[in-house]
């Protein structure tokens, strides 16, 4: 194998790990909102654990974050909840960090 085609595979798979660690951080950040806007909806935990696995699975409809971001501002409003699509989409950016530092530390444990 050539110089070449080592670091060719080895890109390929820096990027494929790079991917899966972006949809493992996707995840857990629809997770995390999921478990927020459980609790502003005045759900008890298993209850929030349900409907955040609902979150997740909302993320598969299309890329992007605005099937996820559709879906919790619409539940939320259903449910009279007072919330800003700016401060959803503030607090879908704050737990991006939040799930990307549990990820990392997990990770290098």
């Amino acid at each position: 194998m050539t110089t070449f085609d080592e670091r060719k595979k080895a890109f390929e798979a820096k990027y494929q790990h790079d991917q899966e660690l972006l949809f493992k951080i996707g995840n857990r950040r629809n997770r995390l909102l999921g478990l927020w806007a459980g609790e502003l909806m005045g759900m008890a935990s298993k209850d929030a654990d349900a409907y955040a696995r609902e979150v997740v699975i909302s993320d598969i409809d299309k890329p992007g974050d605005d099937d996820v971001h559709d879906k919790v501002y619409a539940d939320l409003q259903e449910k009279k909840i007072d919330l800003s699509d700016h401060r959803l989409r503030k607090m879908m950016d704050e737990l991006l960090h939040v799930a990307h530092e549990q990820i990392m530390t997990e990770i290098k444990s």
